[in-house]
């Protein structure tokens, strides 16, 4: 079965059949080889670790670029293992966690080096990762072996192994780190994790292609993407109940801002992030990421920004959500994906 939105652009139809779709996993093992550049040294000194760092992995050329909050400038760019995708980064600032899709390997990144201490072998295709709130556990989402690795932090080691449901690529923990959930893109389906059994619990209805999960600052509501859908799940946590909210074409990723509730969706299609508030059941906003074709991949949402990484320009937009504006349009590597920002 072909991908709905393939062809839209050269870098989209990479990344999205690397991700969605199992088939697919061959190929897209082959054009990563083909088009993959040697990643380059690091560009510049490490310094000690600090508050205010935004980290994006950069899938075609092997880095993750470090960039400074205050300045919006890119200050790093460095090794970051094989095709790396998801990244979550200590509360802490002193360790970063790359999810690397083509070596089924979890890169841990000292920050005061920017140098990678530790590759933690996991399940094939890893793709989604997130930290418990307290930060000693790393879950790490399998797409090729339909499975979420948990990662002891303090050994760099997995703890557990729990099988889920077919294809999952993103995992977010609820606020009392008491259940992860995982979208699941084969089966349609969360996965709801109980963390101290490290087992499945329930599975919870999504759209079809699910492909990224976030939960309300409250716990009680999971946003769910669904790419081929062209819309959002709003589930209830504790009854199961669903809301759906018709988005733009491609919804490939969304977040929740930490005090608000408000929910941003990266939509591919129109190249915006959608607005949804908190308890609505509809799109309150559409924000201008750039042209069509821009391709906003992933969207990470903080107190005084919201950062967007644009596969298409290999760039990453800074908006402020006061204002809605964008501040900051900061060229990065080749194919961003994934966000991480240091407390």
């Amino acid at each position: 079965m072909s991908h709905p939105l393939e062809g839209r652009s050269r870098t989209g139809r990479r990344r999205r059949a690397g991700r969605l779709r199992p088939v697919f996993a061959v190929g897209a093992a082959v054009l990563l080889a083909s088009c993959t550049k040697p990643a380059p040294a690091p560009s510049a000194a490490a310094g000690p670790a600090d508050t205010g760092r935004v980290y994006v992995t950069n899938q075609l050329d092997n880095t993750l670029s470090v960039i400074n909050a205050r300045s919006n400038k890119v200050i790093a760019t460095v090794p970051a293992g094989t095709a790396p995708e998801g990244v979550a980064v200590a509360r802490d600032g002193k360790h970063v966690y790359i999810a690397n899709n083509g070596s089924a390997r979890v890169s841990v990144l000292g920050t005061r080096t920017n140098k990678i201490v530790k590759a933690v072998p996991v399940g094939k295709k890893p793709t989604g990762v997130a930290l418990s709130p307290d930060g000693r556990r790393l879950y790490v989402t399998n797409g090729g072996s339909n499975s979420v690795s948990v990662i002891d932090t303090a050994t760099n080691r997995v703890a557990a192994t729990v099988k889920v449901g077919v294809s999952p690529v993103s995992v977010a923990v609820s606020p009392d780190g008491a259940t992860a959930y995982v979208a699941n893109t084969g089966s349609g389906r969360l996965s709801v994790i109980d963390t101290r059994a490290n087992r499945v619990t329930r599975e919870l209805a999504a759209g079809r292609t699910p492909v990224s999960v976030a939960i309300s600052p409250d716990g009680r509501s999971a946003y769910v993407a669904n790419e081929a859908a062209a819309s959002v799940s709003v589930i209830g946590t504790r009854d199961g109940t669903v809301r759906t909210v018709r988005v733009g074409e491609g919804p490939f990723d969304v977040a929740v801002g930490p005090h608000d509730g408000t929910a941003y969706v990266a939509v591919l299609g129109p190249g915006t992030l959608s607005v949804i508030d908190s308890g609505a059941s509809r799109v309150s906003a559409n924000l201008s990421v750039g042209s069509t074709g821009t391709d906003p991949f992933n969207v990470e949402v903080t107190e005084h920004a919201l950062y967007v990484t644009d596969q298409g320009v290999d760039a990453l937009t800074v908006i402020d959500p006061r204002t809605r504006r964008t501040v900051a349009t900061i060229t990065v590597g080749d194919s961003p994906y994934g966000i991480a920002v240091s407390p």
